[in-house]
């Protein structure tokens, strides 16, 4: 079973529990070698299994009224991403609902669809890894 945990950017137990995954060279060259970061202004929504970490997506608050989802990442092949989003998605939208945010997201190509089931949309904008959504 998943549980899915919220953290605050700069809390302590933020650090405990994914610095061990963010410093690992195997994922961060699946994030294009690029670092994980976070500040205040960052809201943190991790699935654990186990106890064990499986996958996190840092949301950014960038106004009063936008956020953003950048730079997550699941530990999972095809099959089980779809299992550890379907938890992420719904709390990370409970939380900057519609109705008081402009959220949007820069979601990896393979996870479009997934995202889509959430009622995230595509934007013109597209990379080779990753397209532009918003909900």
């Amino acid at each position: 079973m998943i549980q899915i945990i919220r953290l605050k950017g700069k809390d302590k137990q933020l650090y405990r529990l994914l610095a061990p995954m963010v410093m690992d060279p195997e994922v961060i060259r699946a994030n294009n070698n690029y670092p994980f970061k976070t500040g205040e202004e960052y809201v943190w929504f991790i699935a654990l299994r186990d106890k064990e970490v499986v996958g996190f997506i840092p949301v950014e608050q960038k106004s009063r009224k936008k956020a953003v989802i950048n730079n997550y990442y699941i530990k999972a092949e095809e099959a089980g991403r779809e299992e550890i989003l379907s938890q992420l998605l719904p709390a990370i939208t409970k939380e900057f609902g519609p109705e008081n945010w402009l959220l949007n997201s820069v979601t990896l190509m393979q996870d479009k669809e997934i995202f889509e089931k959430f009622e995230f949309i595509s934007m013109d904008k597209k990379w080779t890894r990753y397209v532009k959504m918003y909900r």
